[in-house]
């Protein structure tokens, strides 16, 4: 079967069935010229790294990871960026007049030909993943253009009169500096993994920092504060906002393609004394799919109660932790997987984070009075089996949705609370009557995000009894410290998993939640029906050596 089509050598793989490939196969018709690969890695059924090794061991043509991997710039740049670019591959290696080249698409002989001629080289194919490539060209023919573009900025303010003269809402202005300027900066965060970019204004400089792995770390040199209004002003016309208002905040919103991924970008103008200060928050839209509740983190003591938790029919799941904690990644795999072509899933949001397919999505608008209560009243006349609601955040809208749940319906939805027990109190505190949270509540996922110590730089240590105690056992072990390497930015840690504490509503607990029970009673009586608290999860996490104990007290301290 190796020399048949790629799907029939899948499906003797065992990763898809016959059925799927019917499936795929319409998808792809549709899709209008879409490769085979891109269509199976969007519609979930494998990940992109899995068909990439299958594709690879089919044609014959060795895999390679690029991720981790170490690029000479002067081979890379053998091959111009604008074929790079074009054909999607980047030079890995040269041997005399053999570069060795990674593609998605090694049977494409006509690329070679363009490759050959640019370079003089005779081109060897392996195959890499069209995402990490895209991730690597970017990276790499980026280097040191930042800096150019900042000098660019420099040179027209000091060539220019009045900088905030210069017109930036044309098209024509693409390659004007301050525009670069903007372009460069969303590039450059979203390569470094951050979430939200900060342009903030001083009285002789302008900072710019981004959020990695939730800190702040500067991206740049602080820039001169002559063209802080220019730059604002850039971002304020791409995203929607009025340029000529500078007294009162404003949101706005853009998207920007960056190595291959459609981003989707939330502006948030704040006047501030020096000047107006933006925060760019960064997501990634539905071109990136949306994760499984197997890629969540989940221990497999927390994932098999998750699990009995989405198989109930109606009542109430709520997902809560702090601003940032994934609440929303989590709420979107459980839809996922709800999700079936059988049920009506409706959604209110603020605002609609990702797209998914199947699912009907509405996005709050206040100002038009499209509120979570008005959102969700028209909602239940919509004949919904689940409805997700962004977020609690009223008694008016808590009140619907447990009544909804009452009435029949599954509901999903977060709150801003610190642990699974106190969420029941908060809802209590809200308004809505005792009895009714405990006839209708399934269950609590209160959820952190903590750091992964890097692999490649973490020093081991003993722990100390303090430590011990902390962990919840009797001796020491080893445990590590986070160091700091250029391979995870000096910061000593590298991404981060989640933490969860899972609270189930059992016939004791909702007799304990009717009488009206505090949170302390609630997470005494959680506790003795087997749920793991937030410091159990983390504290695992340090025995694995995954993360540290700076991140547990971080993460979970309470006085």
């Amino acid at each position: 079967m190796r020399n048949g089509p790629i799907g029939q050598y899948l499906i003797e793989k065992g990763l898809i069935n016959e059925e799927q490939l019917l499936q795929i196969l319409d998808r792809q018709k549709e899709s209008k010229g879409k490769m085979f690969g891109d269509v199976i890695v969007e519609m979930g059924m494998i990940s992109d790294e899995q068909f990439a090794q299958v594709l690879a061991e089919r044609l014959n043509v060795p895999y390679i990871d690029l991720k981790n991997f170490e690029f000479d710039i002067e081979v890379v740049r053998k091959i111009p960026e604008s074929i790079a670019k074009k054909y999607n591959l980047i030079a890995i290696s040269q041997m005399g007049k053999r570069l060795t080249v990674a593609t998605n698409d090694p049977a494409n002989f006509y690329i070679f030909e363009d490759v050959r001629a640019a370079t003089g080289c005779n081109v060897i194919p392996v195959l890499a993943t069209k995402n990490a490539i895209s991730q690597a060209i970017g990276k790499i023919y980026s280097e040191g253009v930042m800096s150019n573009v900042v000098d660019d900025v420099n040179k027209e303010v000091e060539e220019s009169t009045d900088i905030d003269s210069i017109d930036l809402s044309g098209d024509r202005i693409d390659n004007a500096p301050i525009v670069k300027l903007a372009t460069q900066i969303v590039e450059s965060a979203f390569r470094k993994e951050a979430t939200d970019i900060h342009i903030e204004p001083f009285k002789t400089k302008t900072v710019v920092r981004v959020r990695i792995n939730g800190d702040l770390f500067e991206l740049m040199e602080p820039l001169t504060y002559k063209i802080h209004n220019a730059l604002i002003t850039r971002f304020k016309i791409v995203s929607g906002m009025n340029i000529a208002e500078k007294r009162i905040p404003q949101d706005g919103r853009f998207s920007q393609d960056v190595d291959g991924v459609h981003l989707d970008l939330r502006v948030s103008n704040l006047p501030t004394v020096h000047g107006e200060k933006v925060v760019i928050r960064i997501l990634a839209t539905g071109d990136v799919s949306v994760r499984k509740i197997t890629d969540l983190g989940m221990n497999v003591y927390n994932y098999k109660k998750f699990e009995s938790m989405l198989k109930v029919p109606q009542g109430v799941l709520l997902v809560t932790g702090p601003t940032g904690s994934g609440k929303t990644t989590t709420l979107y795999a459980a839809l996922g997987e709800l999700a079936k072509p059988n049920v009506n899933v409706i959604t209110v949001e603020d605002p609609v984070e990702k797209a998914i397919e199947g699912i009907n999505q509405c996005q709050v608008n206040v100002k038009a009075g499209m509120t979570f209560g008005a959102a969700l009243r028209s909602i239940l006349r919509q004949d919904p089996d689940i409805v997700m609601i962004g977020e609690m955040r009223d008694q008016e809208t808590a009140e619907i949705a447990i009544r909804a749940a009452i009435t029949g319906h599954l509901v999903l939805s977060t709150l801003h609370t610190n642990d699974a027990a106190s969420t029941i109190t908060r809802l209590v505190d809200m308004g809505v009557p005792a009895y009714m949270v405990a006839t209708s509540l399934i269950g609590v996922v209160a959820q952190r995000l903590t750091k992964v110590v890097c692999p490649h730089c973490k020093r081991p240590r003993m722990s100390t009894p303090e430590e011990n105690e902390l962990m919840g056992i009797d001796h020491s072990i080893t445990i590590y410290d986070a160091v700091g390497c250029p391979d995870c930015n000096n910061t000593g840690y590298r991404g981060r998993t989640a933490i969860h504490e899972i609270l189930l509503s059992t016939p004791d607990m909702g007799s304990l939640i009717a009488s009206g029970a505090k949170a302390d009673q609630i997470e005494k009586l959680a506790k003795q029906e087997g749920t793991k608290l937030l410091r159990d999860n983390v504290s695992e996490l340090v025995q694995q050596g995954k993360t540290t104990m700076s991140e547990l007290v971080r993460v979970t301290y309470a006085v």
